[in-house]
């Protein structure tokens, strides 16, 4: 970003236009504070009517082609989370450590996801979308490379949790690109697709490894997989990602304008910021936490979420004691009983598209010009919450052994509908009434659900075998039934909530 103290003095005289604005949280927000200041000041860049350099004006095909892109990240680096769930024997008899250290595999990187958000989230929004893909994904790849060629157990548990922490930086920005190319009206079927992604990663994993282990060959197959995975997702971020990120784009436009017309006096919004030392560290690693903890909204949201993804993840060690001990299946057949999960996802997706999105189209044309409430964003969470705790008690009620594992195997359907029905409404009323700091307040949300997801496969095993499997799973589904009403409080109360934010411009 450059010095404004570089520039001349007509950028220097809206320095206080910036000041009343600091509070909204981002760049963003700061070229929102300008627009009203562009009829009198003609050197402030802002996009022309139709510009090509914006985002939101790219081509359809080009924009789903960039949802798909951002999908296929996500999928990555939740496929390599849960993955070594089934190599787990094979790397305790190579390495002869303990089956709580083969549970860390997971943990560890899912620890990565609490570490990650901190920074690709703030950076992302003050460097831009771009650079932290390409550098953070490189970075992945190159700690997948190093699990395939570990020695000890050491090395592969730092080489993990290293991963995790790189391949965090599409569970933060993915969401918020989305946001950069899609307007509201249309972001929710693009929402769709990258709302199954985090699901579909998990579930496809374990019968990779699963098919891996019975096959016969090396484990270490497995993370050279992931490792070619990785390098072809970091090719197609090289060569077909531009950057998303308006106030970047701006900031280049008006280097762009300096350069061509010999004219100092052209600035962006972004540049006439001067931030010091102590607002560069709170905007890029305190950011999300002051978010997170001044929004009661935000709160409820991540919490709901995080126990969701806990169990979620959980279910890694919950699924083998059903069907690898309890209906003595091998590693590959038990690997298959993740698939309801995935297939869950997408049977949401396509009622999505075909009954939800409509009625909030509906509803965008009902309040235009008046963006809709991002209350809106709710109306399939106050069915998935139930079917959340549904899901659990149908798993828990059916896992005996002498019933068919076709009954507690297809709970997974309706448990994987629900959880992407939840995530998709929740994930887009962030994005919906934080925008303009979408990406800090979204890795917020996948800091404190990673701590759930690396936590609760920790207590799984010691739960399921003190508990038994019907019980232990009707806990989750009471815990899941306790949290039924936070969508209808939401809905109910979100607008005095965000009328009352510092951070949400919906309000």
């Amino acid at each position: 970003m450059a010095d404004t103290r570089a520039m001349t003095s007509d950028i220097v005289s809206v320095r206080s236009a910036t000041s009343t604005i600091k509070e909204a949280s981002g760049p963003l927000a700061i070229e929102a504070g300008f627009k009203t200041e562009k009829a009198s000041d003609p050197y402030l860049v802002l996009f022309d009517e139709n510009d090509p350099l914006d985002p939101k004006n790219l081509s359809v095909a080009r924009k789903w082609y960039l949802t798909a892109i951002a999908a296929l990240l996500v999928l990555n680096c939740t496929f390599a989370s849960a993955t070594p769930s089934n190599i787990i024997p094979l790397l305790r008899e190579e390495f002869g450590f303990s089956e709580e250290v083969g549970i860390l595999t997971i943990s560890l990187f899912v620890c990565g996801y609490i570490v990650g958000p901190l920074l690709w989230g703030p950076l992302s929004e003050t460097y831009g979308r771009r650079p932290v893909f390409v550098g953070s994904f490189f970075v992945y790849m190159c700690f997948q490379i190093g699990c395939a060629l570990a020695k000890n157990t050491a090395s592969i548990l730092v080489f993990r949790l290293l991963g995790g922490i790189f391949a965090a930086a599409p569970l933060a920005n993915s969401g918020a690109v989305l946001s950069d190319i899609w307007d509201a009206k249309t972001r929710g079927n693009a929402m769709t697709l990258f709302t199954v992604a985090p699901f579909a990663g998990p579930g496809v994993g374990p019968l990779v490894a699963g098919y891996i282990a019975v096959a016969g060959i090396s484990w270490r197959w497995l993370f050279w997989i992931m490792a070619i995975f990785a390098g072809i997702c970091w090719l197609l971020i090289v060569f077909t990602v531009p950057e998303t990120y308006a106030p970047v784009i701006l900031t280049k436009k008006a280097k762009s304008l300096r350069k061509s017309t010999g004219d100092s006096q052209y600035y962006s919004a972004m540049e006439a910021r001067v931030l010091t030392f102590a607002e560069r560290f709170e905007h890029i690693l305190a950011r999300p936490f002051v978010i997170l903890f001044q929004e009661p909204m935000l709160i409820a949201i991540t919490a709901y979420i995080s126990f969701v993804y806990g169990c979620m993840y959980l279910l890694f060690e919950a699924y083998p004691i059903v069907f690898t001990e309890g209906h003595h299946l091998n590693l590959g057949q038990s690997g298959l009983m993740f698939l309801p999960l995935p297939i869950g996802g997408i049977i949401s997706v396509i009622l999505y598209i075909i009954f939800i999105n409509p009625r909030y189209a509906k509803k965008v044309e009902e309040y235009a010009p008046a963006p809709v409430p991002p209350e809106a964003r709710l109306e399939i969470a106050l069915l998935a919450a139930p079917f959340f705790a549904i899901s659990f008690f149908w798993f828990a009620w059916t896992s005996y052994p002498s019933i068919s594992l076709w009954a507690p195997m297809m709970s997974g359907v309706l448990l994987g509908i629900s959880i992407c029905w939840i995530f998709l409404s929740l994930l887009n009323y962030i994005i919906d009434a934080y925008l303009i700091a979408a990406a800090s307040a979204l890795s917020a949300n996948t800091i404190v659900r990673s701590c759930f997801g690396a936590g609760f496969p920790l207590f799984a095993t010691q739960m399921y075998e003190k508990l038994g499997s019907q019980w232990a799973s009707t806990l989750l589904g009471c815990l899941a039934t306790v949290m039924i009403p936070i969508p209808f409080i939401l809905v109910k109360y979100g607008p005095k909530l965000r009328a009352k934010s510092k951070f949400a411009p919906s309000a």
